[in-house]
């Protein structure tokens, strides 16, 4: 099991990434009022990264002196822990400190950016004026000013940080966890599990006067199920993940993870892989929101669309899909993997709706595509961390319930398949064809479920696909797994979710 990139291929994958101890201190809490509570934050943040007001004053002035016309600071402490289990034991773990700053100036829609390890004065005016050479104008500029932004809702308060929990602590939910799958059934003959848990300080300003600090907390539980029947051996996989602390591992919790793991395994012991060829898909609620993210999230992001690169560069405000679909990109989500407070770029966390009522009525957008478009941002400026600069990512990205019931759109299918549990998936943008594994599901026969099937991939174009959207049930739901995206060799945090819905035509890749 590579630890770092766990069942990860392709754009949308299921990860669980490297971990560590943390030494900073924990989220401001205690008595005083919300405002209070924000401004002794952030000095305890400018204290944490041993910069000032001036500091960066200074440095957002030199970033400007080539007459760019903004630049931004981006500050980051993350402290990643990794705890495995593997042969009834728990014997490996690791820890990673990451630490620095980045630098971007924009002049247009041409970026320049810089970046720094040590955050001394005269390190961060050297990627200032780097970044400023890189991207260079003809605007001058007024004085810098910092003005704090206020956090209207923390969408990932925490508990107990992790700072706070040391590594005994945590040994005994993956013993458990092991414990519980043995104990489910006679069949299982190993387990693999791990424990990552990370804590980011994100202190953030800007030439337009923004200033924020941003604590990001992120805990994912997952373990592999290994099993032999008549000498064949199967494997499945189930996980949660959140932006949480140390009250995100419970005993409900260890107890929902292991029995997703074994029911997951188990039923590939029966299943066959089917015929392939262009047929009805019914795609389950939850993780079959990769649907959403290959075929259309991708090409709503605006980058893609302001270079007309994306098959929807021209379809904004037009009607692209059935008239009771509505799809939106969501970071303020209480706890989940893809929320945000504020985005990487200054933006508040907000809800964006893409598809409302059947017409793409928005873009997922960062600062350079807001501004091209003259509209404001959508809080989906997302970098991977200081060492790189923000572009449009999605964050949770999922359908709103529609008005029929599962067994309903499953009764109507003639001959089709059903499927729930997928592990990766990717896009091609401009023409936007798409392809995903899909692990486990269904034969439809005669509007019934039937034989199981598993190991398949499913083909399509993503207008198409959304087009062909004919019914949709109510029973709307997220994938809170440990999703994660990958786009220009950056990854982020995501989730991805959907109600039942059938897809009329999809090319099933199966058996010849």
């Amino acid at each position: 099991m590579d630890r770092r990139n766990f069942l990860r291929t392709g754009g949308l994958a299921l990860l669980g990434s490297l971990a560590a101890p943390s030494l900073v201190a924990s989220p401001v809490r205690g008595a005083l009022g919300e405002s209070g509570q924000q401004a002794a934050a952030l000095s305890s943040a400018m204290n944490h990264f041993g910069v000032s007001r001036e500091d960066m004053k200074k440095v957002l002035t030199a970033a400007l002196e080539k007459e760019g016309d903004y630049a931004d600071l981006f500050f980051e402490h993350t402290f990643n822990n990794y705890v495995g289990l593997q042969d009834g034991e728990v014997n490996q773990c690791s820890s990673n400190i990451d630490f620095g700053m980045g630098v971007r100036v924009l002049v247009g829609d041409q970026s320049g950016y810089a970046y720094v390890e040590n955050v001394t004065l005269d390190e961060m005016l050297k990627a200032a004026r780097t970044a400023a050479r890189i991207a260079s104008g003809s605007k001058g500029h007024k004085p810098v000013g910092l003005t704090e932004k206020t956090l209207k809702k923390n969408y990932y308060s925490v508990v107990t940080p992790w700072e706070d929990v040391i590594l005994k602590d945590k040994m005994p939910y993956l013993q458990k966890v092991n414990d519980k799958i043995f104990s489910l059934d006679k069949r299982v003959r190993k387990v693999q599990a791990f424990l990552n848990d990370s804590t980011s300080h994100i202190l953030f300003c800007n030439s337009d006067g923004v200033m924020y600090y941003d604590y990001r907390p992120m805990v994912s539980l997952g373990a592999v199920c290994i099993m032999e029947e008549d000498g064949k051996m199967e494997n499945s996989y189930a996980a949660r993940a959140y932006r949480k602390g140390f009250e995100f591992l419970t005993d409900d919790l260890v107890d929902v993870i292991s029995r997703e793991a074994v029911e997951r395994t188990a039923i590939l012991f029966k299943a066959v892989k089917p015929k392939g060829g262009e047929m009805p898909v019914v795609m389950g609620a939850g993780g079959s929101g990769i649907l959403l993210h290959e075929a259309i999230g991708h090409a709503f992001e605006a980058d893609f669309n302001r270079k007309n690169v994306s098959i929807f560069s021209d379809q904004l405000n037009k009607k692209i899909c059935n008239e009771h679909i509505t799809v939106i990109d969501d970071g303020t989500i209480p706890a989940n993997r893809g929320s945000v407070n504020f985005d990487d770029e200054g933006a508040e966390g907000q809800k964006t709706y893409l598809v409302k009522d059947g017409v793409l009525t928005s873009y997922l957008h960062d600062r350079i595509s807001a501004q091209h478009y003259g509209i404001a941002p959508t809080g989906n400026g997302r970098r991977e961390s200081f060492r790189n600069v923000p572009i449009p990512r999605m964050r949770a990205t999922y359908m709103e319930p529609g008005n029929m019931k599962e067994e309903d759109i499953i009764a109507s299918v003639k001959k089709g398949i059903f499927v729930d549990q997928f592990t990766n998936g990717q896009v091609q943008i401009g023409a936007g064809d798409f392809t995903f594994f899909v692990k486990s599901g269904y034969l439809i026969e005669d509007g019934k479920l039937t034989q199981p099937i598993k190991d398949i991939n499913i083909i399509g174009n993503g207008p198409k696909a959304l087009a062909d959207i004919t019914m949709v049930a109510s029973n709307a739901k997220i994938d809170n797994g440990t999703w994660t995206c990958g786009k220009d060799g950056q990854s982020c945090p995501v989730t991805c979710g959907m109600p039942s819905a059938l897809v009329s035509k999809l090319t099933v890749g199966g058996e010849s």
